[in-house]
């Protein structure tokens, strides 16, 4: 059974920086496209980055150039390095698996859903 647990979420400043990671457990191999989704207060779950298991990444424009999403197969672990923070981010992040999908397409089609979440992690960003 696959499962996702993540951490590194937190309260900081408008400007600053935080590290989300994500470790998956339950795969027997590492082809998979994994990428983080937020949810803010009221407004629908997002797509944010993803990257696939050759190391193709994709970003939703809103984070392109202060987020950068990378794994460790080795450690089978996700992260999201979130700089220049901004209160428009303050939302719970989660992370996401798709064994079928690329990482554009997790980031971008409505017609893909991730196969696997975790329980979220709340990234709060205070002005």
């Amino acid at each position: 059974q696959v499962q996702l647990v993540e951490s590194g979420g937190g309260s900081v400043q408008t400007g600053g920086f935080l590290r989300l990671s994500c470790v998956a457990s339950g795969y027997t191999h590492n082809r998979y496209c994994i990428g983080w989704f937020r949810q803010a207060p009221g407004k629908e779950r997002v797509a944010v980055a993803a990257i696939d298991y050759d190391g193709s990444t994709s970003y939703a424009d809103s984070v392109k150039g202060r987020f950068t999403v990378s794994r460790d197969d080795a450690k089978n672990t996700l992260y999201l390095q979130m700089n220049n923070l901004k209160p428009e981010d303050t939302a719970m992040y989660y992370c996401a698996t798709d064994a079928a999908g690329g990482a554009w397409s997790m980031v971008h089609s409505p017609y893909r859903s991730p196969d696997v979440w975790g329980q979220g992690t709340l990234v709060t960003v205070s002005s």
